[in-house]
């Protein structure tokens, strides 16, 4: 178990939307979760409409790490906004933030499993 100091997750996320925007990536917060826990949805969207739907966790180790919960390969933007409607449903104290970017990587530190 991890034994980092935890950010809020508000604040990270104020964070995070203004460095990708100030970056120029377009970022927005879509939906407001818990202040202090919740967890956090990314939705990587292209120009062509494709969409990478990325949802936090925790490597073996317990440092933070993310998933690509719409799986491996890019998904058009219906199958993306229904894996969001689902995992919001089972947390409504979720987060869901969404990032336009040019090649899908996300415009913040994260590690990929």
């Amino acid at each position: 178990m991890s034994a980092e100091p935890r950010l809020r997750t508000g604040l990270w996320v104020s964070a995070v939307l203004r460095q990708a925007n100030s970056a120029g990536c377009p970022a927005f917060r879509r939906r407001r979760g818990d202040e202090d826990a919740g967890g956090v949805l990314a939705i990587l969207t292209s120009r062509d409409r494709k969409a990478v739907v990325l949802a936090q966790t925790r490597a073996p180790d317990g440092s933070p790490a993310w998933i690509r919960g719409s799986g491996a390969e890019p998904v058009d933007e219906a199958t993306a906004e229904a894996y969001v409607d689902r995992q919001v449903g089972r947390d409504p104290d979720l987060w869901v933030l969404e990032f336009e970017t040019e090649d899908l990587t996300p415009p913040f530190e994260a590690v990929l499993l």
